[in-house]
């Protein structure tokens, strides 16, 4: 019962052992399957997906590959099961011929991993051949003397099946002179022997037939026969002899064909027929008997074939030397081939990416290799590299596989393409190598962003331009490829002037053209920055972008603008008579040469040479009598007006201004020349009426106003006159001022102002008065303190003023009385404020003359 106990737990421990290791094989990427010879193509042998736990592809001709050493490939996986397939019949004899385990070897690709697993197939054997004898027919040769019990060495049957299948047994049937005994060799072959049993008499029978038969086991068993033909001769004292046993001979695989190897001999003591030896082959296999050849009478071995280390490194030949008498001896002869290295290594790629992504990690698998050298120990052995300046490196996979992998960062912008050379140098002398390249291309990634050609771009455009005009062009570049690398540009979002940036400018987004899209005028805009965005095709999509400074060219479209005179001033005299008022300048006849008449002021709205002013006197009443300044625009006096000056004298003052071609305007000037107050009124009241004259219904109001401002001063100087009349009696002795002189003799000419200083006078006007006891005279003196119609610096009165009143003698002024008591007061005439539609027809001085 503990017997059983313990046979059982050994069976358990055995079964536990199989599936560890089978476990371990399949860890370690190995499968084993067996299938038997001879088997129809498309036979399965095992179902490798399952095996390996491995996901089929949806596309079943890609993903998952087979390959094996050497040009036939006997193996194939289909594609939609997984399942291992013979892809042609398999003999094993032919494959395995001196191989007891025939067993085939091929891997499995799985191309998306870059993994390798590999598969052992063991072929088993079938009945499929019957033993046979290398001679059909054999004679042999025997003296009547031969002594019963004689053994006598006959051919070898060959099966080159394997196990039960192979030669197991002999038969000899025919006479019963001889009788079959079987020996075993040394390498557990049976070696059949023709035994004597009985004495022979040539007398008797001369010749004698037998059939030996060889028989397998397989079921049903197969037998092979030969016919063997004993001669009886007379007798033979001496059988050959062979110097050795067992001769060994090594040549090298490069041994020319016809190179003698070996030369056998034997001795044989008789003489005469007997003496005489013939050398054959006794035990030989086919493929010996093609690459080798004996000859039957010196006993030299020699090529019939090249020897080929790779296909078979020894060989075994059995060698019988037979004298005349039909006596014999056997001899072994072994070949032994020696490596010679005559096979550069062989690289084949099993699986290789075409492309790979430039931001793929280090490490990345881009090539599955297979590096075999066919030749033996150091011939055979393979030291793999890679070219040198690439990013990549070898490593150790399976056996004799090898992994290309990423060694770096790969950068596309600075290398698109690799050509990846493997060498393979194997370690003979001299060395034999060889080499596969690798063509790989670099897949592009959106990692660079567009670079503008410049830091920033700026133009000048010319003001007035066409809209749609080309301003400049933008380029930007990307260092990446295909749609990473395609540009587009657009304009960053803006505001000019209140209105959106895109309704000046416009980007085109392919070319980077800036056009602008409407007439751009300096006066209003001088300069446009803006920043235009450059945005690739990646996703996600990286931009920049660039500032873009727009300068505005000024061009002469402006005529310059005279502020003053206004507008108005520059008519001919139509529409009303107060607007023809506006430009008219008063100047005193005394006036010396250089003084200041008035001044022409005007701008121009462009800039630089464009706005540089100049002034001219184009048209005057009196030629000489006035210029103007060139670059100031005052007009002076160029000499004292004369008597003969007419009192209304009309300039024409012409303003360019400095560009290409020059534009220019005008100014009308009217400059009243008088001697009093009484002579400016009367001139200032004919021009209105000449002015009223077109258009009497737009003038009637003006003369009314005219009219009324002359009663009002007439009432101011009669009540002027009744005063000083009143002090003149009671103060009859005193004399309030010193004499002066004539009445706006010595009022500077900066002192006349337009119609806007008679608007102002007639708002507020003061007088102040002083008068002394007994004084018959009196002066008037214009106060400043009240007055809001100054707007130009007073100037100091002559050192000998004039009388306001009559044209006394200043030497018959009655002298001051400085103990007289005196009063004085002040008198204020406050004037309506006009509108602005009705102007006086004349102008008046600021009458400071403190």
């Amino acid at each position: 019962m503990c017997a059983a106990g313990r046979r059982w737990g050994r069976r358990q421990r055995a079964l536990l052992w199989g599936i560890l290791l089978a476990a371990w094989e399949a860890a370690w990427g190995q499968l084993r399957y067996s299938v038997p010879e001879e088997m129809p193509k498309g036979s399965f042998v095992g179902d490798v997906a399952k095996d390996l736990g491995l996901q089929l592809p949806e596309n079943g001709d890609q993903g998952l590959r087979i390959v094996s050493e050497g040009r036939t490939q006997y193996f194939v996986l289909h594609g939609k099961t997984g399942h291992l397939v013979t892809a042609e019949g398999i003999d094993r004899e032919q494959l395995c011929e001196n191989v007891q385990q025939c067993v085939l070897r091929c891997e499995l690709i799985v191309e998306g991993q870059m993994q390798v697993y590999g598969i052992q197939v063991a072929i088993t054997d079938i009945n499929d051949n019957a033993p046979s004898f290398r001679d059909a027919e054999k004679e042999l040769k025997m003296s009547e003397t031969t002594a019963p019990g004689s053994r006598f060495p006959l051919a070898q049957a060959h099966d080159p099946d394997s196990g039960r299948n192979s030669l197991q047994s002999y038969e000899l049937s025919g006479d019963e002179h001889f009788s079959l005994a079987v020996q075993a060799g040394p390498g557990g072959d049976q070696r059949p022997e023709l035994v004597l049993a009985k004495a022979l008499d040539r007398e008797e029978a001369a010749f004698h037939e037998l059939v030996l038969r060889a028989m397998d086991g397989g079921d049903p068993a197969r037998t092979g026969t030969a016919r063997i033909r004993v001669t009886v001769v007379d007798a033979n004292d001496n059988a050959p002899v062979f110097s050795q046993a067992e001769y060994t001979v090594r040549v090298p695989e490069d041994v020319p064909v016809g190179s003698t190897l070996i030369t056998l001999q034997a001795i044989d003591a008789d003489e005469g027929l007997n003496g005489e030896i013939e050398y054959s082959f006794n035990k030989i296999k086919e493929k010996s008997s093609q690459t080798f050849q004996l000859d039957s009478d010196t006993g030299a071995i020699s090529l019939l074939q090249s020897l080929d280390f790779e296909k078979g490194d020894s060989y075994e030949l059995e060698v019988q030397a037979h004298d005349g008498g039909g006596l014999f001896d056997t001899t072994k002869v072994v070949v032994t081939v020696t490596d010679v290295n005559d096979n550069v290594p062989e690289i084949s790629v099993r699986s290789a990416l075409r492309e790979i992504s430039e931001d793929a990690p280090s490490g990345t698998v881009v090539a599955l290799l297979h590096v075999r050298d066919r030749d033996d120990g150091v011939n055979g052995e393979m030291r793999c590299s890679l070219d040198g300046g690439v990013p990549f490196r070898l490593e150790k996979s399976f056996d004799d596989y090898y992994r290309v992998v990423t060694a770096g960062e790969l950068d596309r912008e600075q290398v698109s393409e690799y050509n990846v050379t493997v060498r393979a140098a194997d370690g003979g002398s001299p060395s034999l190598q060889s080499s596969a390249v690798l063509a790989l291309r670099v897949l592009d990634v959106n990692d660079n962003a567009p670079v503008f050609a410049e830091e920033r771009y700026s133009a000048r455009l010319a003001e007035n331009n066409a809209a749609g005009a080309l301003v400049l062009t933008v380029r930007a570049t990307d260092a990446d490829w295909g749609q990473n690398a395609r540009v587009r540009y657009r304009l960053r979002e803006g505001r000019v002037r209140g209105a959106p940036l895109s309704s000046y400018v416009s980007v085109q987004a392919e070319t980077g053209a800036l056009y602008a899209l409407r007439s751009l005028d300096y006066e209003q805009v001088r300069e446009l920055r803006l920043w235009v965005l450059a945005e690739d095709g990646g996703a996600p999509a990286l931009s920049s972008n660039v500032s873009v400074l727009l300068q505005i060219v000024d061009e002469n479209d402006n005529a310059p603008q005279v502020l003053y005179p206004p507008a108005a001033a520059a008519g001919s005299g139509s529409g009303s008579g107060g607007a023809w008022w506006s430009g008219v300048e008063l100047a005193p006849r005394w006036s010396e040469a250089g003084a200041l008449v008035a001044k022409v002021v005007a701008v121009d709205a462009d800039a630089g040479q464009n706005a540089w002013l100049s002034y001219e006197l184009a048209k005057a009443t009196e030629p000489g009598l006035f210029r103007v300044g060139l670059h100031s625009g005052e007009v002076r006096t160029a000499r004292s007006p004369l008597a003969r000056d007419a009192a209304r004298q009309s300039l024409v003052v012409v303003v360019k201004d400095h560009g290409r071609p020059a534009l220019s305007a005008t100014a009308t000037l009217s400059v009243v020349l008088a001697e009093s107050v009484a002579e400016l009124l009367t001139e200032l009241g004919s021009a209105a009426d000449e002015a009223a004259a077109p258009a009497e219904p737009a003038g009637s109001l003006t003369r009314w106003l005219v009219l009324a401002v002359a009663a009002v001063s007439c009432l101011f100087l009669a009540f002027l006159l009744l005063l000083l009349a009143l002090r003149l009696r009671r103060w009859r002795r005193q004399q309030l001022l010193p004499p002066a002189s004539g009445a706006l003799r010595g009022v500077p000419v900066s002192h006349f102002v337009g119609i806007d200083g008679v608007r102002a006078f007639l708002q507020s006007y003061s007088h102040d008065v002083s008068l002394t006891a007994d004084s018959r005279k009196s002066q008037l003196r214009f106060s400043a303190s009240g007055s809001c119609c100054d707007t130009l610096p007073a100037r100091p009165l002559p050192d000998e003023p004039a009388p306001l009143l009559g044209d006394q003698d200043p030497a018959g002024a009655i002298p001051v009385d400085p103990s007289a008591p005196s009063v004085s007061f002040s008198v204020q005439i406050f004037s309506t404020t006009l509108s602005s539609d009705s102007l006086l027809p004349f102008s008046l001085i600021d009458p400071s003359l403190a």
